[in-house]
């Protein structure tokens, strides 16, 4: 975990103060991507942004209740690696929000990003992309099979572009907040793998 808040601490530098066309860079990449003001397709994006909390608990309560249903020991354990995957990546991006002190992209440049709204927190990393990431890959490792691979990391990749749709985010932030997300359940997976070895514990149903 401490190597994983470095590597996010170098990109929050490499983002936020390398350099002043780093920073252009980045906006005006936002720019194509953002779009105008427009209530139907920003009302879209917005569910889109805004079904993230309920996916993100459907993932570990849906592995528990197939656990408990098919007496599978394997999925009900999975079921707590993703909650602890994507609690952790929760506690990590709002850490970094507050080390890195990045404005929103819409309250930074109102010029450039017009008539949008949203939170008025810190934009670096984005919650939303780091808890989308970590609820997929949590997933896809407890569920190795493309039909469930290819849908978690689409639909992560489409909440991550609808908070740069709505103005709310960098590019770099949903950069960073995929590599959280992603980097966390990851290594949640890989604890729990060592502790099973370790006291020799095999799950039924693994």
């Amino acid at each position: 975990m401490k190597n994983l808040i470095k590597l996010l601490l170098l990109i929050s530098l490499l983002t936020g103060s390398v350099s002043v066309k780093a920073q252009s860079l980045d906006l005006r990449l936002l720019q194509s991507i953002n779009g105008p003001v427009n209530p139907g397709p920003d009302s879209r994006w917005r569910f889109v942004s805004n079904s993230m909390a309920p996916m993100a608990l459907a993932e570990p309560l849906g592995l528990l209740i197939a656990g408990q249903l098919g007496h599978n020991d394997y999925l009900k354990q999975q079921a707590l690696v993703g909650l602890v995957a994507i609690g952790g990546s929760v506690v990590v991006s709002t850490a970094l929000k507050v080390v890195t002190h990045r404005e929103r992209p819409y309250l930074a440049y109102p010029d450039l990003i017009t008539g949008k709204q949203g939170p008025t927190d810190y934009s670096f990393p984005s919650g939303h992309a780091s808890v989308a990431f970590a609820t997929a890959t949590s997933l896809s490792l407890a569920i190795p099979k493309w039909y469930v691979i290819v849908p978690s990391y689409t639909y992560a990749a489409t909440v991550g572009y609808s908070r740069m749709y709505l103005g709310v985010h960098y590019p770099s932030d949903v950069l960073g907040g995929a590599i959280l997300g992603s980097g966390t359940a990851y290594l949640t997976y890989k604890a729990n793998q060592w502790l099973r070895k370790k006291y020799k514990h095999q799950p039924k149903g693994y």
